[in-house]
């Protein structure tokens, strides 16, 4: 497949969750994450493609915060056609698939849902930010994503995560927020929250 991946089968009614890690992490680092957002659920964790000095990434970017727009489209596209081929190999066809991310794997979510909801309709973002400044208005409704931010995160300004959830919700998106004071982290919070948003 073209995406170097784990995955584990689960509950045929559970969603099928598909694990995108932050920068430098590996298809592991959310597997516990996983287990308590839906513990029945299979999971689909694939690595990122693209390496910055060494460290696995989704997409390249220019400077910090600065991402490279036009590799966000090409790899949000790499990575919705990986789901398609894994829906096919791994034979789970219908069942739902939510995206769950952090940090530059939130923001890869947030492009998958933005450019390619054919494929991912519903995604928990922990510490995301607007991944591309003008995608197409494609209709999203039916879509739901789930966003949980720190208001002191530096990596992830509010102001950004702000333009993300207007992004969403003009195009029709069901859109669900949490925040906490900290910063570019994930709370137990924020996964008590996504954990009963899964389950809405």
């Amino acid at each position: 497949m073209t995406l170097e991946h784990e995955y584990v089968e689960g509950a045929p009614d559970a969603p099928v969750l598909l694990l995108l890690h932050g920068t430098g992490g590996s298809p592991a680092d959310l597997l516990p994450l996983a287990r308590e957002l839906s513990p029945d659920s299979a999971v689909l964790a694939p690595a990122g493609p693209v390496s910055e000095y060494g460290a696995a990434r989704w997409f390249r970017r220019l400077a910090e915060g600065v991402f490279d727009h036009e590799d966000v489209v090409r790899r949000a596209n790499q990575l919705a056609d990986f789901v398609l081929e894994a829906r096919e190999k791994y034979g789970f066809g219908d069942r739902r698939v939510v995206a769950i991310g952090f940090s530059n794997g939130a923001n890869i979510a947030a492009a998958l849902v933005l450019l390619r909801p054919e494929v991912v309709r519903e995604a928990a973002l922990f510490a995301a930010m607007s991944p591309v400044p003008d995608p197409p208005a494609t209709d999203l409704g039916g879509a739901r994503v789930f966003l949980a931010n720190g208001e002191r995160d530096p990596m992830a300004p509010l102001a950004s995560t702000e333009e993300l959830i207007r992004l969403l919700r003009e195009r029709g998106a069901d859109v669900v927020t949490q925040r906490h004071p900290g910063g570019h982290q994930i709370t137990a919070d924020g996964v008590r929250e996504a954990t009963k948003w899964i389950k809405t």
